[in-house]
């Protein structure tokens, strides 16, 4: 496939602090990629016109261009309420709080995705696991979980008693994005939330999980289990009270090694993949793990519908590797975005070549970078969105 950029704008400098009032630019300034394409990675079916644009690309249906969200997509008026509300609970536990944070970026941007503001550890509390997460810490788990005793502690997730700002948070912005976005809701996987509270916070060595894994393991399957019942629940009641697409976020499992991820991730991956759909079979699922390059063919195994790529692996060869059955989402360099407007629509134009049309969600590869320029951010909207295949 091959992609050509045009554009009537001739500059983006001032974009960033020009958005917010801006109308809408005619649909004849908009600037576009035309790609001719070799070959198709699904066979197209016939579109609905009433479902947002990154759900029919993942379904496999014939859209026009990609769909484009990113990770940590918030912008500058987030950091004016962290100013404000200074604790990350604080802002992730209050239901207009969440709407407005989740919604900033949507209003800015218009991404294809309008992601739940939260955190994947925010069930950790009903779950009787204390924690908080500390502004230049990040996580603290107060007592982690190291015995068997310590495991029997942890209570069984019920989302709508313990969580119930995430449910209406979901509702309202389901209401407010209409159906022109999807609503996307997340989780943490449950080997990473053991990695966090089994080590206490934040590893780089991962010793503590590790010696629980290999000495105790017996220990560690009981924690996963009752991560796994949990998450599944934490999926379902996200989807039922708005939640469009669900990803989850498996951020410590590419430090396993293939053998033991196949032992501590991939069966609760699996099993709550399973759960979900035998209540909701049409809930997309998303799996990000970054770093995943060594366990590429494995993941598609969990039965998801989409595997977000880190940057590591290159678009090409990830389609490869993964086969025709699994969307992908993905997976620019955060970093680019720290590039020339030129640079960056060239990164967009390649990994849009690469991922062929059809079932490709356009996204970074990991969360925004904090200090990167909002100008480029909105260049890499404003790009994506003229995309055509």
């Amino acid at each position: 496939m091959s992609c050509i950029y045009s554009s009537s704008i001739s500059s983006f400098s001032a974009l960033s602090t020009s958005l917010r009032s801006r109308s809408p630019s005619p649909s004849n300034s908009k600037p576009r990629i035309y790609c001719a394409l070799g070959g198709t990675v699904a066979e197209p079916k016939i579109i609905s016109a009433a479902d947002p644009l990154l759900l029919s690309a993942v379904r496999g249906e014939d859209v026009e261009r990609p769909p484009v969200w990113l990770m940590r997509q918030a912008g500058r008026s987030y950091q004016i309420i962290c100013e404000k509300y200074p604790t990350f609970r604080e802002r992730s536990e209050n239901v207009d709080l969440v709407v407005e944070i989740s919604l900033q970026p949507w209003k800015v941007f218009k991404p294809d995705g309008v992601i739940l503001f939260s955190d994947i550890l925010t069930p950790l509390s009903g779950m009787n696991i204390p924690f908080d997460i500390i502004k230049g810490k990040g996580p603290v788990i107060f007592d982690p979980l190291r015995t068997a005793a310590d495991v029997e502690k942890v209570g069984e997730f019920v989302p709508e008693d313990s969580v119930p700002y995430v449910g209406e948070a979901l509702t309202i912005l389901r209401k407010e994005v209409d159906n022109a976005a999807a609503v996307l809701g997340f989780v943490g996987a449950p080997f990473t939330l053991a990695s966090y509270v089994v080590e206490g916070g934040s590893s780089k060595h991962f010793s503590q999980i590790k010696r629980l894994a290999f000495s105790q393991p017996k220990v560690l399957h009981a924690l996963l289990q009752k991560f796994a019942t949990s998450m599944a629940k934490y999926i379902q009641y996200q989807a039922d009270k708005g939640a469009q697409a669900v990803q989850i976020f498996d951020s410590w499992a590419t430090e396993l090694s293939p053998v033991d991820f196949e032992e501590f991730s991939l069966p609760y991956l699996k099993q709550i993949v399973d759960t979900v759909k035998q209540t909701h079979p049409d809930l997309p699922i998303i799996l990000y793990a970054s770093g995943s390059g060594g366990l590429l063919e494995r993941l598609p195994l969990t039965g998801v519908d989409v595997v977000s790529l880190d940057w590591t692996v290159d678009m090409a060869e990830g389609r490869r590797r993964l086969g025709t059955d699994v969307a992908v989402q993905g997976n620019i360099d955060p970093g680019v975005l720290f590039g020339s407007k030129e640079f960056i629509t060239n990164r967009i134009n390649d990994t849009v070549r690469k991922a062929g049309k059809g079932k490709h969600i356009l996204n970074l590869g990991h969360g925004i970078v904090v200090g990167t320029p909002e100008e480029n951010v909105a260049h890499f909207f404003e790009v994506a969105r003229g995309i055509r295949y």
